[in-house]
């Protein structure tokens, strides 16, 4: 096999008898539901959150780890004044999101970068202009082929602590792990008043939400059983508050 070949192997878009998928490393990095806006998958849990913003119709959003985006179209949907930017360092994840997922529709500013460098250029950003800071960031970076993707040696730390620095008040933060997430959840709560996890059924992933805002498990499945879009998503999701003060009508 040529090493053109082989590079053209790395990030491939397919489709399947469910939906449009972006392969990256062996990896399933994205996923488009020919069905409707659910995914039924990881990235489901990944958005979510967006429902527990109070702050802002119009919140500003960061996503590390863009891939093709599936995180993105699902905020989008649900928070169509949302500001978002993605940050993907791969040139040709990029180029089949572009391609085949339709960034520009989504409307998102999708920047090539290292995700450590952005994040740490962005907290001297949000200290001199504190209006230019997160409502909700979405971290999803991995490395790594195959069974071996892991997340990279700068997160938890010190990553989510710059993430933390560039949320607003009453901001988000979102982490989507496997392997280490006992490590990231201690650091999380370490950090932040409240923490919830949300788990998929069939998926090794946990995705981590913490915040100093109220947060409460119940809460949030119920803004997600109050909305239609991605309603259907709850057959698969686990709810469970970690710690924290609970929102109203809050609970495990």
């Amino acid at each position: 096999m040529t090493p053109a070949r082989r590079k053209a192997q790395r990030v491939r878009v397919q489709q399947s008898s469910h939906g449009l998928e972006l392969i990256v490393d062996e990896t399933f990095a994205s996923f488009q539901s020919s069905g409707g806006l659910a995914t039924r998958c990881v990235w489901d849990a990944i958005a979510a959150p967006v429902l527990a913003l109070k702050a802002s119709p119009a919140p500003r959003v960061l996503l590390l780890g863009y891939g093709g985006g599936s995180a993105a179209r699902i905020v989008r949907a649900l928070c169509p004044q949302a500001s978002i930017t993605g940050v993907e360092l791969d040139p040709d994840v990029i180029k089949a999101a572009r391609r085949h997922f339709d960034v520009q529709g989504l409307g998102v500013d999708l920047r090539q970068a290292d995700a450590r460098i952005f994040l740490e250029q962005a907290v001297r950003r949000c200290q001199k202009k504190p209006q230019s800071r997160y409502d909700l960031i979405l971290e999803d970076v991995f490395i790594g082929r195959g069974d071996a993707v892991r997340k990279p040696e700068w997160i938890p730390a010190p990553g989510h602590e710059w993430a933390r620095r560039c949320l607003g008040r009453g901001g988000i933060l979102v982490s989507n792990t496997l392997d280490e997430s006992t490590r990231v959840q201690a650091a999380l709560r370490s950090a932040f008043r409240s923490v919830l996890s949300i788990t998929v059924e069939d998926y090794d992933n946990r995705i981590l939400v913490a915040s100093d805002a109220p947060l409460s498990a119940r809460g949030l499945r119920e803004k997600l059983r109050a909305e239609p879009l991605i309603q259907e998503s709850l057959e698969v999701l686990t709810f469970r508050t970690i710690q924290g003060v609970l929102a109203a009508g809050g609970g495990a």
